[in-house]
């Protein structure tokens, strides 16, 4: 058995209602490593960029990391890969908790979904292989009863994975919900919807096997040096969770208000941040597999309308989103926003952007009264998100309107629309605000699956994270554009082997660099990785999905922001930031990349990259500039 992983996939054809093994070989283990990873080899291979992300024969695959399931800290990652039915492009979901460290736990490091059941259907895998169940009676529960109910069928030690109204209604901004009220999510881009679309409800997963380890021993003492910074470090996400850095980010004038209009929210940060929701409302703090951080809420009301509900606590996404976004102040109704969203198996960033558009569309007079019953949708006022939340997952009255994100609705409407609908290439922008963080500017116009601040996580630069192994030391200057092309190349490579490898993210929050985590690597593996190895490594990936969307049309064109976020002008005090030099931004990005300045990577990145024989298997059309 190989160490780390089994090199075996399974391959599911749904429509035929069969399935088959597919051995990996070491070497596209060590090419690809695993998640995300091979996700993407396999993804780019069988790309037919005719189809619709959710015809039936569009692919999907769940895949742990090369290291989850292991002791690792934070190895306990996910990956849900494939084409996004809200943006048409790339798309990874990442998911923590137990999920994935289970899937490994089958023998099986992942599985291939493709087709349709003919009818509604869950997936349960174990270490004898894989069954395709009924769910019919499950087909309109929400994820907590239907995981309640999964687990009552095939045991509580299971590990279940499930959408609700948002993913069987087909909503492309629907999640996977993971165990029920844990609620750990594969939010992003729509990835719900495709499982609805193969008529699939779940995937439920129990293991027992244990990955192996090539060097144990090594790899403990290691985490034993470590272990003590790693905590030090993570002290604010083990205190408050990620709701925490609701402070930091008004502090920097970088959280968005209104719908990315105003700039300061300091009354509002105190009563809906990290701190007021851990002195209030916080039961338990949890942790995921493997993880010493234990950033994870669970949260009790106990009076109000809002009273009896409980369980996981909304992150600082969720929390910026459904409070300062919606300049809503009432912290329970932010609770409850966030407890909908699992329940229905919605993507909180999208949904809370889609609802701000629209506030702003009703305000300018654009927004279509689509049915009486309408929610009075106005700033602040949380009954109406709450109702509005209801109708998305549902597709009712306003509801059907919003339901595909804020791209689609500003199609829809018209009118000027496209002007305050904040996304780039479709997908919702996460709550960084680029115009005074200038590292995000860069980063959310190349990223992969559209406005994604995972895949480079710059701003934890700003808050005072060193990364000594490329040579920062102290924080950059947030409102210069000095250096942050080079700053956004070196960490989208950094942080592209991090879901490859199952490894939550935070643990570079913690000052876990390259150097200490190909040292993890290899004690696993037994692999002779260096810093440099790793990088490379991390850039292959992040070029194989750029490949991928260049066979969908993506290029210069569309590494953009939004209208507002390119503006020179705030609607407050204080200075525009530095988006509108994006285009210089971008010019030294594309050069450190070795892509031409249309954004196409070069033959000769490619070959040095390891690239170039899959590139023209596809027979990739290049656009060259002068």
């Amino acid at each position: 058995m190989p160490y780390g992983c089994y090199g075996k996939i399974i391959a599911c054809d749904l429509t035929e209602g069969n399935w088959q093994v597919i051995q990996v070989s070491s070497a596209e283990i060590s090419n690809w490593l695993l998640g995300s990873g091979l996700a993407a080899k396999i993804l780019y291979q069988e790309l037919r960029p005719e189809l619709d992300p959710l015809d039936p024969e569009s692919p999907l695959i769940l895949m742990g990391g090369l290291l989850t399931g292991t002791f690792v800290p934070g190895a306990c990652k996910a990956a849900v890969a494939g084409r996004s039915p809200l943006t048409g492009i790339w798309n990874e979901a990442t998911v923590g908790g137990f999920w994935g460290a289970e899937l490994k736990g089958t023998g099986f490091d992942g599985l291939i979904l493709k087709g349709k059941a003919p009818q509604p259907s869950y997936l349960f895998l174990h270490c004898q292989g894989l069954e395709i169940r009924p769910a019919a009676l499950l087909w309109n529960l929400d994820c907590f009863a239907a995981t309640e109910a999964l687990w009552r069928e095939v045991g509580k030690d299971a590990r279940v994975g499930t959408i609700g109204l948002a993913g069987t209604n087909l909503s492309r901004m629907a999640s996977i919900i993971f165990d029920g009220r844990k609620s750990r999510a594969a939010g992003r881009g729509g990835m719900g919807a495709i499982l609805g679309s193969k008529n699939l409800k779940a995937i439920v997963v129990k293991g027992e096997a244990k990955p192996a380890i090539a060097h144990p021993d090594r790899l403990r003492k290691s985490i034993r040096t470590n272990l003590e910074k790693i905590r030090a470090m993570s002290r604010g996400l083990s205190s408050y969770g990620t709701a925490g850095g609701l402070a930091a980010m008004e502090y920097y004038g970088a959280l968005p208000i209104k719908n990315w209009r105003e700039r300061r929210w300091e009354e509002g940060v105190k009563k809906t941040g990290g701190e007021a929701m851990a002195s209030q409302l916080v039961s338990a703090h949890q942790t995921c597999f493997s993880c010493p951080i234990r950033c994870s809420k669970e949260v009790k009301v106990t009076e109000g309308m809002y009273a009896g509900l409980e369980g996981h606590g909304p992150e600082y996404e969720t929390t910026a989103g459904f409070g300062a976004l919606l300049l809503n102040q009432d912290l329970e109704s932010i609770l409850a926003a966030n407890e909908l969203c699992n329940r229905y198996g919605l993507d909180t960033i999208s949904t809370s952007s889609v609802i701000a558009f629209a506030i702003e569309a009703k305000e300018r007079g654009l927004l279509p009264r689509v049915d009486r019953t309408d929610p009075n949708l106005d700033w602040g006022n949380h009954r109406a998100i709450i109702d509005t939340i209801h109708l998305i997952a549902h597709r009712q009255g306003l509801g059907e309107l919003l339901a595909d994100g804020v791209r689609a609705a500003a199609e829809r409407i018209g009118g000027g629309a496209a002007e305050f609908a904040i996304h780039t290439k479709g997908l919702e922008v996460p709550y960084y605000d680029p115009r005074t963080l200038g590292c995000m500017a860069v980063n959310y116009a190349t990223a992969n699956r559209g406005a994604c601040h995972l895949e480079s996580l710059s701003y934890y630069l700003v808050y005072g994270v060193p990364l000594l192994d490329f040579g920062y030391e102290a924080p950059p200057d947030p409102q210069s554009d000095q250096g942050k092309a080079k700053l956004c190349y070196d960490l989208q490579n950094y942080m592209a082997v991090y879901n490859p490898l199952g490894i939550c993210k935070f643990l570079f929050g913690a000052g876990v660099g390259p150097k200490l985590l190909a040292e993890w690597t290899n004690a696993v593996m037994d692999w002779d990785l260096d810093m440099a190895g790793l990088m490379r490594m991390g850039e292959r990936l992040f070029n194989l999905k750029r490949l991928f969307n260049v066979r969908l049309g993506i290029s210069r064109k569309d590494d953009t922001l939004p209208l507002r976020l390119l503006s020179p002008e705030w609607n407050s005090e204080g200075d525009a930031g530095h988006g509108r030099r994006l285009e210089k931004m971008l010019s030294e990005y594309y050069q450190l990349r070795g892509w031409d300045q249309e954004g196409i990577p070069r033959p000769e990145k490619l070959e040095h990259l390891g690239l170039l024989s899959l590139a023209e298997e596809q027979q990739i059309r290049r656009v060259t500039s002068g």
